[in-house]
């Protein structure tokens, strides 16, 4: 009677959960795959027609562009995002309690402030004759302004800038657990330094970097309101076209097809992750 009493509370504690999981998951989900599959109104709306057009269109080639252009951009974005983060994470596992602190801190304050802001930021220091330009030829480095505003560039910067702090948490949450005694052990059996991380430490750390891989490489895809800022509508990402979609084409299954296909791919790179480092949940993520 206990045990049934028991297992009542629990169950009753649990209610909340899955409540908010059925409501704000799982409903807006199985809604989104729905919607996919309806024909769009001529007006505004949708039919209760079934259809597989939305998921045809994807495959006209101006949509296949943009899903190249998504996935080129989003791989240059991780690789640079993999080449400062991973150094950063690691040697942050390393600091004294005391540094980890503050370092944390650091990272954490940004996100007190709104991504929009802080990308305004960035066009003051882009923009012709800004900080970057004064800057650049205070040093005699160049002569005239340089255009980098509204440009390629400009929008990985961005990309960067906003998604390298899970990076970095996700490589120093997996590099705080690390066992140094293996890395010394490693040196005292002739391994070099460099032997020693790739068969040490970075196997060992391989579950954060492919979790910071997943953090950044699929909303590199979506966000497109750094696109939009640093790009100045000349960058169209995925995201982009979702929003476009919805907000002036009205073509919502069209936009709900998309959503799908980044849930999809997204779902793909987390299976494949828990293949490869055999940890079922993302580094770095409470």
């Amino acid at each position: 009677m206990k045990k049934r009493r028991k297992i009542g509370r629990e169950a009753l504690m649990l209610l909340p959960l899955y409540i908010f999981t059925i409501v704000f998951i799982l409903g807006p989900l199985v809604y989104m795959v729905v919607l996919s599959f309806l024909q769009r109104a001529e007006t505004w709306g949708v039919t209760s027609q079934l259809t597989l057009k939305n998921y045809m269109d994807i495959l006209e080639p101006v949509y296949l562009q943009t899903f190249a252009e998504s996935f080129k951009l989003a791989i240059l974005s991780t690789v640079l995002i993999m080449l400062i983060g991973y150094p950063f994470g690691y040697f942050m596992a390393k600091l004294t309690a005391k540094w980890k602190k503050r370092t944390m801190m650091l990272l954490m304050i940004p996100f007190w402030t709104s991504s929009l802001i802080r990308l305004y930021g960035w066009i003051i220091i882009f923009r012709a004759n800004g900080v970057l330009d004064k800057l650049l030829m205070g040093l005699h480095i160049t002569d005239a302004p340089l255009k980098l505003l509204y440009t390629y560039p400009a929008v990985v910067v961005g990309m960067v800038y906003a998604l390298l702090p899970f990076m970095i948490f996700a490589v120093y949450s997996s590099a705080e657990k690390l066992d140094w005694s293996l890395i010394e052990a490693a040196r005292d059996l002739g391994a070099s330094r460099m032997k020693a991380f790739l068969t040490v430490t970075l196997k060992l750390t391989l579950p954060g970097l492919l979790s910071g891989v997943i953090l950044t490489f699929i909303p590199s895809m979506g966000l497109f309101f750094i696109a939009d800022i640093l790009g100045g509508n000349k960058v169209v990402l995925v995201g982009s076209l979702i929003q476009d979609q919805l907000m002036k084409a009205h073509n919502w299954p069209f936009a709900a097809a998309l959503a799908v296909i980044l849930t999809i791919l997204t779902s793909v790179m987390i299976g494949l992750y828990r293949k490869v480092s055999g940890v079922k949940d993302l580094e770095g993520i409470v």
